[in-house]
């Protein structure tokens, strides 16, 4: 596997106060960053999954409605109230 450089710019003050941190926590300064990186990136593909699972529900629950198979908010709220009052 071949080793990628990756270059950035950044204010001296945050990389001296970040290589300080980083050198305090026994750890190189590279590791450090690529724990960040991957971390963004499980974060970023997570929001991606859970954005198209919703699109995939509400493209479903349109699909149903106009197949006539759906529940309008209406008919949702009754079944919710009256299980509501089953319970009090």
């Amino acid at each position: 596997m071949k080793d990628a450089v990756f270059t950035m710019k950044l204010e001296p003050d945050l990389r001296a106060a970040f290589m300080a941190e980083a050198e305090a926590s026994h750890r190189p300064a590279s590791q450090v960053v690529r724990e960040f990186m991957r971390a963004f990136v499980d974060e970023q593909r997570a929001k991606r999954e859970h954005e198209d699972f919703l699109q995939r529900k509400v493209e479903a629950a349109r699909a149903a409605m106009q197949s006539g198979s759906g529940r309008t908010n209406e008919e949702v709220e009754a079944v919710f109230a009256a299980r509501r009052a089953a319970h009090s």
